[in-house]
Order: C-alpha cells, then structure tokens, then sequence
C-alpha cells in the first residue's frame, strides 16, 4: 500500500483543533482530529492538487480541504454537479453534500470516487501518446453517458477558464457562444500570436465562419477537459468514475468534446456534414 493510500487511525479529539495553516504535520495532526470530531475513526489521504487535499472517510463519502479560497464560481460548479448526479449513468461523478468552514479553511464534504485514472497525469510520468487498446472504449462510454445528460442553466453559466464571462452570456445558441469566445480570445491575445502564427487574423475570421455555420445540435453537459486522467477505470478497464469538472465545463453539442479524448488515433473520420473529427460511434 503506498503511503499516499494508508489509512490513519484516529483517537479522540482533546480540546479545541487549532494550527490548520501551520506546519504539515502539526497540520494534519489537526486536520485528522477535526474529523475524528465528526466520528470517523479511519482516514485515508486519497491524494492532493492544487486546490487542496482529499481524504477518503467511511461510507463512500470523501473529504476535500482546500488551500486558500475556493474557485469564484465554486456554488454554481457545486449545483452542475447536482444536476449531473439527477442522471442514472453507468459511472460516478462528482457531488459535494456539505460544506464547512473551519478556522478560516474550507471542507467540502464530497461523494468518494471509485476506481483510478486511466492514465496517470503526464505532469507526473511520461506516457505513450496512444492509450492501449483496452482503453479505448472508455472514453467513449464517458462521452455517451454525458451526452444523455441535457444542459441546464447552471452550466450555461459558468465561465471558460481565462476568459472573463459566462460562455453563453448574451447568447442562445452554442456556436455563437463558441464564436464570441474565439474573438475574445483574439483580441486579449492577437498581438502576441500574430508574430508567430502566419495570417493569424486570417484564421480567426475562417474559424469564426465556421464555427457560424454549424448545423443545430442537442445541447447537452460538456466536461471541458476529458483527458485520460480525468477518467477513472476498474480492472476491466470500464469507466467507474469521471472527475475535475469546471475547467472548461458547460453545455452545448457533445461532438464538442470527442477530439481530446480519441486523439491517440481512435478517430476514424468527420461527422456533422464535416465539421468536426469524432468517432462513429458518437454519431447519430
């Protein structure tokens, strides 16, 4: 078991927890009494990100510690997530039951997630670019789930990251939305690109148009960052889990969102009247 893994066995808290933002080990001292005060005598580390660290406590449930202050948009990711888990889908998704704030540090109580990513992030290990073979179904099991899955409004309204605005703001239909997030997108970074990308403006105004032309789709949930990791399998390499919503989440036409994940060659040609490289299997 490795120690990311191993359960910590808890005593009874004495007296008041303090020192959540000391040391890391006066601080896990503490944050191990603080749920020992909630009655949950085993604790395991799940793992830790950016945002903060995970905890895995009993009857399914997980416990998120965040670093700092949680995301802007944090309500309205929490209510995406209950609209998603509204949905019978043949793998989990994340749904956060409580919040706390303890001395100044916020606990989201959360929906422990089963399995483990299918690749581990290449921040932390190289991979080959091609999944196995065995994988390659799994993200296509995502992809139909989440697209039985219709758009709400929550989703509309959350913001891309790096940009400064709902997606949909000001809009009614996904392809405009998508063509005012690439304009915005030029002007806050045109200058730049321009001296490395030959007919730069060219391109945007031919995506624009394309993106314009797009034909009416479904307008159901996107994941926005559907990468290997992102997707948890059990030993039979069938998704179990899908987590990290938020980065680029909103809703709109799930052919969206095939490229990414079939990009280590499971493509096989264009759909949609040639608008967008997806796989068959996805297409109506």
């Amino acid at each position: 078991m490795s120690p990311r893994h191993t359960p910590l066995t808890l005593g009874a808290a004495a007296g008041p927890i303090r020192g959540w933002r000391t040391s890391r080990t006066r601080s896990l001292t503490h944050r191990l009494a603080y749920f020992a005060d909630r009655g949950h005598t085993v604790v395991r580390r799940i793992g830790a990100g950016v945002e903060g660290v995970v905890y895995g406590l009993d009857e399914g449930r997980a416990a998120k510690v965040w670093n700092g202050r949680p995301p802007a948009d944090f309500d309205l990711t929490r209510q995406v997530y209950a609209d998603i888990a509204r949905h019978p889908l043949p793998f989990s998704t994340p749904e956060i039951f409580d919040v706390e704030t303890h001395e100044g540090v916020l606990v989201t109580h959360e929906r422990e997630l089963p399995g483990g990513p299918m690749r581990v992030d290449s921040a932390h290990a190289a991979s080959e670019r091609e999944l196995p073979a065995q994988h390659n179904e799994a993200p296509l099991a995502v992809l139909r789930g989440l697209a039985s899955v219709p758009g709400t409004v929550a989703m509309r309204q959350l913001t891309v990251q790096g940009d400064d605005r709902p997606l949909w703001q000001g809009h009614d239909c996904f392809r405009g939305a998508l063509a005012a997030l690439v304009a915005r997108a030029a002007a806050r970074h045109g200058a730049v690109l321009a001296a490395y990308v030959a007919d730069f403006e060219a391109g945007v105004e031919r995506t624009r148009r394309a993106l314009g032309s797009l034909p009416d789709a479904p307008v159901t949930t996107i994941h926005g960052d559907l990468v290997p990791p992102n997707i948890h399998i059990d030993a039979a390499a069938r998704p179990v889990a899908v987590l990290d919503f938020g980065f680029c989440t909103t809703a709109g036409d799930p052919a969206f969102e095939a490229p990414p994940p079939l990009a280590s060659g499971t493509c096989t040609g264009r759909c949609r009247g040639g608008h967008c490289g997806t796989h068959r299997a996805l297409c109506p």
